[in-house]
């Protein structure tokens, strides 16, 4: 009988929270269901699709859940048929206790867009519960002065069912001197008093056996029957009565344990042994028994457990006060329990959205529940989350929050959010939970790559081996993934003479340069192209960058000497009269050098001679001079041998064979006559008219030579066009290709056009005269910005 009560306690709990829920959500427009208790799990309730008129396919794009209030689920939403199915079984009694109706509150959730749905379940009760009497067997002692119409009070039955289901009557059986009356309690609860007909005579009966009987309503009904055993007492006239018989008392849930609530007080009339008072609780629940303790004899009550108010926050206590002669009589104490703020809020988090896309704004990002169980102020509460984040709390339906992203975020500015839900209640002091989400911001393609320059100048040896790594472009991508993926290139250059492909390849994944083939600074001193950085995005973002690529000068061309002209069939022979005076200039060395800046610096030196010690040679300018007087003894023919080298590291150099012819008649007319004296001011005429002369004589020659060159080159070329085109491999060198010199430049001073002959019999290869760079520069396009050393060149074939 007494885990039956405390059964009942927990379900009259129980019944108070789905009470104070289902009045929450009152006035909602909310749809009800019925179901009757016991159902087995997977029990149809209703098509929810059909109700809220929307297709199947719809409820799982919407990804539509039922959720129960509390952490217990009690339906399941099938996303294949709509319906709405039984968890588990539904026990009425556990769920609501004696309330009734019993209602269970659950609400649709629906995303895209978010919708909360309020609906109602009514679980109906069946008559599976018989009434019980908590005392199988009572024993009651009345006097036998009693009058007719005294009312004794019975130990009262308990029927878990409610309405019909519940308890209804009692009867009493047999019915000689008694009959049982049905009386409600404030709560509801139905208890039997049993009323005197007729006079009791100890004498005649002393003892009486009754069968007490406690009837539902059900069909059938179900009954609980209880044994009364009656004492008849000799003559105790006065009964104890209590000072009040009600008593109201108001107590904290956090008084401590051993504090006495309440004192109840009790007097008899009667003396002695009739008159002495002990006071004991009545038909009191297993609850109230481990909750208070009643002292017998001063009728304190203590607190034997602390009070909970969520659990129980009303007792209501019977006492009964017996004198020793065995009567009693009856008092009521109602205990109320005081709320304190002793819960602190609880949060459940519905669904979470994370990761989100960067450039989404107003995403649902949580959905999530308060609650308290405290009462009043105390079950109040409030929400926030942290203002320096870029987000928003909503409040919906009831007691339910979501958190929106208030615009897009940049995801390379932060790819995570900490988002702390604070909740406080109003109660004093404050409590307050915490709950912290993670939400991961997913990336778009929304940056470009970029250079970690605008622009690359790299710097090459000339006559490097081909695929050299000149140099490495790099570009950053702020996105992460394949949006920061970054794919390299070369873009088309807009100089129709600039075969960039044949020069430069670029490594697609890690932006290194290599050089296709040896360069050459006399035909090519610089170049510039743009490279491409994009990405793998979707739109693909790319940007590019400037690179400028300086071809360094190697001493790789010897001096070419342009005057005195070194191919001619016939030795050049330069006259030199025998009056010459030391210092006569005979003749200026011309040469010119394809290299630049130290490499082309040229020096001349007078290697051998006929007569040595005649002739000098000026270091810097080639200028042939005579070293002293001429005399008749020296040989009319001199055949001088010069040579040009110049600056580079290691020099190169070439020779110059000079004949010069020693002659009378040449210069007669010039010369002083010895016996006329001559005018210095005719000296120096004449010295200018000399030098203009040679001046005009070397520019003469210079030209002609050139002239001369430039039609052999033509003609060689026409001669090798004749011959048949030569293919020369174009593309992409291997990336692998290494150089094996290990110096970075070519082993041989000269490159070398091959073809192969045009016929199919030999297969064999012919080797054509060196390329030698063109004659002249292509303008300052070709030329290095701010070099101090750019010369005219010059090609010899």
């Amino acid at each position: 009988m007494e885990a039956r009560e405390e059964c009942c306690l927990k379900q009259r709990q129980v019944l108070l929270l789905f009470v104070f829920l289902g009045g929450s959500l009152a006035g909602s427009g909310s749809r009800r269901y019925s179901v009757a208790e016991e159902k087995e799990k997977g029990f149809l309730i209703a098509n929810l699709a059909k109700d809220l008129g929307l297709r199947v396919e719809e409820l799982a794009e919407r990804r539509a859940q039922a959720i129960s209030k509390g952490n217990m689920q009690y339906f399941q939403l099938s996303h294949q048929t709509g319906d709405l199915l039984l968890v588990e079984k539904l026990d009425r009694e556990e769920l609501c206790g004696s309330t009734e109706p019993c209602v269970l509150h659950f609400q649709i959730l629906l995303h895209n867009p978010l919708q909360f749905i309020t609906n109602e379940l009514e679980v109906i009760d069946i008559n599976d519960n018989a009434p019980e009497f908590f005392e199988n067997a009572m024993q009651l002692k009345v006097l036998e002065s009693s009058p007719p119409g005294t009312v004794i009070p019975l130990g009262n039955a308990v029927d878990l069912d409610v309405g019909r289901n519940g308890l209804q009557n009692y009867t009493v059986s047999p019915q000689s001197h008694f009959h049982v009356r049905t009386r409600r309690r404030r709560d509801g609860r139905k208890y039997p008093e049993l009323v005197l007909d007729r006079a009791l005579d100890r004498e005649e009966q002393p003892e009486l056996s009754l069968t007490l009987t406690a009837l539902d309503g059900g069909s059938p009904p179900r009954s609980g029957t209880a044994q009364v055993h009656i004492l008849v007492l000799d003559i105790n006239d006065n009964a104890p009565e209590f000072t009040q018989s009600l008593y109201e008392v108001q107590v904290l849930e956090k008084s401590p344990v051993g504090s006495v609530i309440i004192t109840v007080s009790a007097s008899d009339l009667d003396a002695g042994n009739f008159g002495a008072i002990s006071y004991v609780f009545f038909h009191a629940s297993e609850e109230i028994l481990k909750t208070f303790q009643l002292n017998p004899t001063t009728g304190d009550i203590q607190l034997v457990k602390a009070l909970d108010y969520e659990t129980i926050n009303t007792y209501e206590v019977d006492i009964e006060a017996k004198d020793g002669g065995g009567l009693s009589g009856k008092c009521t104490v109602i205990v109320q329990v005081v709320d304190v703020n002793d819960n602190p809020p609880e949060l459940t988090l519905s669904s979470v959205n994370s990761p989100i896309p960067e450039n989404s704004e107003e995403t649902v990002v949580a959905v999530f529940s308060v609650a308290d169980l405290d009462s009043g102020d105390n079950g109040k509460a409030t929400c926030s989350i942290q203002n320096d984040l870029p987000f928003i709390l909503k409040p919906s339906v009831e007691n339910f929050y979501t958190i929106v992203s208030e615009g897009a975020l940049d995801r390379e500015s932060r790819a995570e959010y900490n988002i702390t839900i604070t909740v406080t209640d109003m109660g004093t002091p404050r409590l307050t939970t915490q709950h912290t989400i993670t939400v991961q911001v997913s990336d778009v393609n929304d940056n470009a790559p970029a250079f970690t320059q605008t622009s690359y100048t790299l710097f090459v040896q000339e006559n490097n081996s081909p695929a050299l790594h000149i140099g490495t472009i790099s570009a950053t991508d702020s996105d992460s993934g394949s949006n920061a993926h970054i794919t390299y290139s070369l873009l088309p250059t807009h100089d129709p003479q600039l075969a960039l492909s044949s020069l430069i390849s670029i490594n697609a994944e890690n932006g290194q340069l290599f050089a296709l083939r040896a360069l050459d600074y006399e035909a090519l001193q610089a170049f510039e192209f743009h490279v491409g950085a994009t990405d793998q995005g979707s739109p693909a973002l790319s940007s590019q960058a400037l690179v400028r690529v300086l071809v360094l000068d190697a001493n790789d061309n010897a001096p070419f000497v342009l005057y005195p002209l070194q191919n001619a069939s016939a030795p050049y022979t330069e006259l030199l009269p025998r009056a010459a005076e030391p210092g006569y200039l005979v003749t200026k060395v011309v040469a010119v050098d394809q290299d630049s800046g130290q490499n082309a610096w040229l020096s001349f030196q007078l290697l051998k001679a006929t007569e040595p010690g005649l002739f000098s040679v000026w270091a810097h300018n080639g200028e042939v001079r005579t070293a002293r007087l001429l005399s008749e003894r020296d040989a009319p023919k001199h055949r001088l041998l010069l040579l040009v080298k110049d600056n580079g590291d290691p020099p190169r150099s070439a020779s110059v064979t000079l004949h010069v012819l020693l002659v009378d008649g040449f210069s007669q007319p010039y010369l002083p006559l010895p016996e006329v004296a001559r005018d210095p001011a005719q000296d120096e005429d004449l010295l200018t008219l000399y030098l203009v002369i040679a001046l005009a004589s070397v520019s003469s020659l210079f030209l002609l030579s050139v002239l001369l060159f430039v039609g052999v080159r033509l003609y060689r070329r026409a001669r090798a066009a004749s011959l048949g085109g030569c293919s020369v491999p174009e593309g992409h060198f291997p990336g692998h290709l290494v150089d094996v010199s290990g110096t970075g430049t070519l082993s041989q001073s000269y490159q070398y056009e091959v073809c192969l002959t045009g016929d199919s019999g030999t297969g064999e290869f012919k080797f054509l005269n060196p390329v030698i760079p063109n004659l002249f520069m292509e303008g300052s396009e070709r030329e290095v910005k701010g070099s101090p050393h750019r010369r005219s060149s010059f090609i010899v074939s």
